[in-house]
């Protein structure tokens, strides 16, 4: 290591070389040029760096990391993972709220009141042949049997069984 005088006068700049530095932050020489490349470390010229100011920003950015509870990685999963959550109980609270409003129904309730819906329409439409007969006096058996049988053809289409059950 090595101290030069600052520039204007300011504080001297210690410079120590990458193995030094390495060493000193126990650092592999690829972390130590990622470090670089994120302006953390302060290359002064070849394989000289300024102590001070390096280690100063090293040592910000590893508090910046353990607010995050953890590595610098683990802190953007964790701040993704918050965020998400976050998502997630606002999507939860806006269903709660429309619900309160009346503007959502349990699914339950809604298959219930549609199947109520459908069976009665299924009887009223089952009992139209024989309020038909009973209209027009003139229509054979024959008549009222093949308008039954289209009925329950339509319902068994409809719905994808045999009406006759």
């Amino acid at each position: 290591m090595a101290e030069l005088p600052g520039l204007g006068g300011g504080d001297p700049v210690h410079r120590t070389g990458g193995a030094d530095l390495c060493d000193l932050l126990r650092l592999s020489p690829a972390a130590l040029s990622g470090l670089v490349q994120r302006e953390l470390a302060v290359k002064l010229g070849h394989d000289n760096y300024d102590l001070i100011e390096t280690v100063g920003r090293y040592v910000e950015h590893l508090r910046g990391a353990a607010s995050g509870r953890g590595s610098e990685e683990q802190a953007l999963t964790l701040t993704g993972e918050r965020a998400r959550l976050a998502r997630a109980q606002a999507d939860a609270q806006e269903l709660k709220n429309a619900t309160l409003r009346g503007l959502l129904v349990p699914a339950i309730e809604v298959e219930r009141e549609w199947s109520g819906t459908l069976r009665s329409l299924r009887s009223q439409l089952l009992a139209v042949p024989s309020r038909v007969r009973q209209r027009l006096g003139h229509l054979t058996t024959g008549d009222v049997d093949a308008i039954d049988r289209e009925l329950r053809d339509a319902l068994a289409q409809i719905g994808g069984a045999d009406a006759d059950h």
